[in-house]
């Protein structure tokens, strides 16, 4: 019993160490975000600031359009997260739960793609979206993450879970396909709807290359391009960056806060399911 007692507080202990750890890097950001920038990077470093300048969160406002940006942000991470979550749940039912040929060669052949990376098809992506007059509008980026090959997988993965009884029980009620969808398999799949929200949430929110590629106005530019701003050619306002960089932080966070339970559910089941 002992020994056991004694295993539980070493894995306590490095779970609390790793838990600060990654705590570190955070706390760093916010304490630079009240600094003088000549103090960001000071040596040694200052872990408790002798002056809090909390003017750094009213100067950001100032110098950049920042609620332009973050409006730009949150429409185009709105948007896009509901276009994918509807795009990756309809395809991923047909993949679980429809019978048609070949549905397994296409299914394979589809996820295939999550191993081909972004910077392969980057240039005649680009060259496709200029033909069609989307470059510098935001209608561009939001078809450019309308589909996600990891959301069909992952929605796939929960869709499979529900047993096909419940399925044909709602048939024999007089059910079609899409009542089905909507009232019996939807609902049971909250957590992996849950973990794709976070996961397209953060993806779109924090997108640099994407907009930086594609979006050249500046009433159209995001918060990512917008907290790049403080970055001149000769010198770099790291205060300003990091007060920028924590309000960008927070939607996420809220997000994450508000989906946690059924993100930590989804991660789980996704990984032992199907």
């Amino acid at each position: 019993m002992k020994a056991e007692k004694r295993k539980k507080i070493f894995i306590y202990i490095g779970l609390t160490f790793l838990a600060v750890l990654m705590a570190v890097p955070f706390y760093w950001m916010l304490i630079s975000s009240v600094k003088l920038n000549k103090d960001v990077f000071s040596i040694p470093m200052e872990w408790i600031p002798r002056s809090f300048h909390f003017e750094n969160y009213q100067e950001i406002w100032e110098k950049i359009p920042l609620l332009t940006f973050f409006k730009n942000s949150t429409k185009l991470t709105v948007i896009t997260t509901i276009i994918q979550l509807a795009t990756s749940c309809f395809a991923a039912y047909g993949f679980a739960k429809m019978e048609f040929k070949g549905r397994d060669f296409l299914f394979l052949a589809y996820v295939t793609t999550i191993a081909v990376p972004w910077q392969v098809y980057m240039v005649p992506q680009f060259t496709m979206m200029s033909k069609f007059g989307l470059n510098n509008t935001h209608v561009g980026l939001i078809m450019l993450h309308a589909f996600s090959a990891f959301g069909v997988f992952l929605m796939r993965q929960f869709f499979l879970s529900v047993p096909k009884e419940l399925s044909e029980a709602a048939r024999i009620d007089g059910l079609g396909e899409y009542g089905i969808f909507a009232r019996v398999v939807l609902p049971l799949a909250k957590p992996g709807i849950a973990t794709l929200t976070i996961f397209t949430f953060v993806n779109v929110w924090n997108d640099f290359m994407g907009p930086l590629i594609y979006l050249n106005s500046t009433e159209l530019k995001t918060i990512q391009l917008g907290i790049r701003m403080f970055i001149s050619q000769y010198a770099a306002d790291y205060a300003l960056i990091m007060a920028a960089s924590v309000c960008a932080l927070i939607p996420v966070v809220i997000i994450f806060i508000a989906c946690q339970k059924f993100f930590v559910e989804g991660v789980a089941a996704s990984g032992i399911k199907g």
